[in-house]
């Protein structure tokens, strides 16, 4: 009888022994596909692959609250948000391959297009070298004088017949006068109707230009500081009661201290809702030195088709530093810089009833002001 009963015994424990190792095992085989599930995904994230798989996810946002997906395996936080992951993954695959083969109207890809980059903004101008290594005053004058009285484009002149011819002179001979050759676009502007003209002046009272441009069709702006009303239209004209200036009033200084109503013509152009201008003339007294820097710096010659600028070579000019020889360098470097931006001169005039004085003496013969004629070769409105 005790031989018997020991065989019982070890028969039990080894079925118990058995049923351990079955047990261990399944627990293991769970850990294994469990791991293993939660490592599948992130692996095609880490490598940067969208996942190869035909199986649309649900949206959830069409599902009710409270409702499980029978799909859906029972994971925990961590691997919703991997499955959330592996969804906008597919996404992008999926809006990838619409913008290939040109599904839709706006296809879309998988990376967004990059902005444009914003070009950093200017603080000074870039200076031209020196003339001459002696850093004379004489040659920095002839290559400025040189610079111009030297058309770099012609055009050709208007008809005599056209409204555009300033009334009591002899069309191109005038101090004033417009680019009309069919290269450049105003002569289009000007019929269909769409040309803007600004002109900035202090009491200038020879607007025969202006209201030319005007008749022909022209919205056409005056600033003048020396006006009596803030705005009037006069003669198909709009003036305004404005200085153009290199700066924007100082907003410390209280409005009734300030002596006039100064704006930069960024502000203004701004203000009037006005993104182009086909000419801008500029009779500024002394002033036109700093302006034209800050219409570079600011880089609003790039909304400018023609620019006529009256220099004044008498003195330095308002807020011009430096010895005579620098304060030349510098009007030059401004010139180039204005044909860096696309302008050429096409025009130039003499005034002779004007002194002969450049930098308070009399210098190579030059005069004290030249009217300067400048379009833009790159403008297309």
């Amino acid at each position: 009888m005790w031989p018997g009963m020991g065989r019982d015994r070890l028969t039990r424990g080894l079925v118990l022994r058995l049923c351990l190792l079955l047990t261990a095992l399944c627990v293991c085989v769970h850990v294994y596909r469990e791991l293993g599930s939660r490592r599948g995904a992130p692996s095609h994230l880490i490598l940067g692959c969208p996942t190869q798989t035909s199986q649309v996810l649900p949206d959830k946002g069409a599902r009710t609250r409270g409702t499980k997906d029978p799909m859906e395996p029972n994971f925990g936080t961590e691997d919703r948000a991997v499955k959330r992951m592996v969804s906008y993954v597919r996404t992008l695959k999926n809006d990838s391959v619409a913008g290939k083969t040109g599904g839709g109207d706006n296809p879309t890809t998988c990376c967004p297009p990059l902005r444009p980059k914003r070009k950093s903004p200017r603080w000074h101008i870039e200076l031209e070298p020196w003339a001459s290594d002696s850093h004379s005053l004489e040659e920095e004058a002839r290559r400025f004088l040189d610079y111009i009285t030297t058309p770099q484009v012609s055009c050709a002149p208007p008809s005599p017949e056209g409204p555009l011819v300033p009334e009591g002179q002899e069309g191109p001979k005038g101090p004033w006068a417009v680019c009309l050759d069919s290269r450049y676009s105003l002569v289009e502007r000007i019929h269909t109707k769409h040309c803007r003209v600004y002109s900035l002046g202090l009491g200038v009272e020879d607007k025969t230009l202006e209201r030319s441009l005007a008749r022909a069709g022209c919205d056409v702006h005056c600033f003048d500081p020396s006006l009596k009303q803030a705005h009037l239209q006069e003669s198909d004209m709009w003036l305004h009661r404005l200085s153009v200036d290199w700066r924007d009033p100082n907003p410390a200084i209280p409005a009734q201290r300030q002596h006039r109503n100064t704006k930069k013509l960024a502000t203004i152009l701004n203000d009037f809702g006005h993104r182009q201008v086909d000419v801008l003339k500029a009779d500024v007294e002394s002033a036109e030195w700093k302006i034209l820097e800050n219409l570079i710096l600011e880089g609003v010659l790039s909304s400018v088709g023609q620019l006529l600028l009256e220099v004044h070579l008498h003195w330095a000019g308002f807020e011009v530093g430096g010895d005579d020889p620098s304060v030349v360098r510098y009007w030059f470097s401004l010139l180039k810089e204005l044909e860096r931006a696309h302008f050429r001169l096409f025009r130039y005039h003499n005034d002779p009833a004007k002194p002969r004085l450049f930098l308070h003496r009399n210098f190579l013969n030059a005069s004290s002001a030249y009217t300067l004629g400048w379009v833009n070769n790159e403008w297309r409105p």
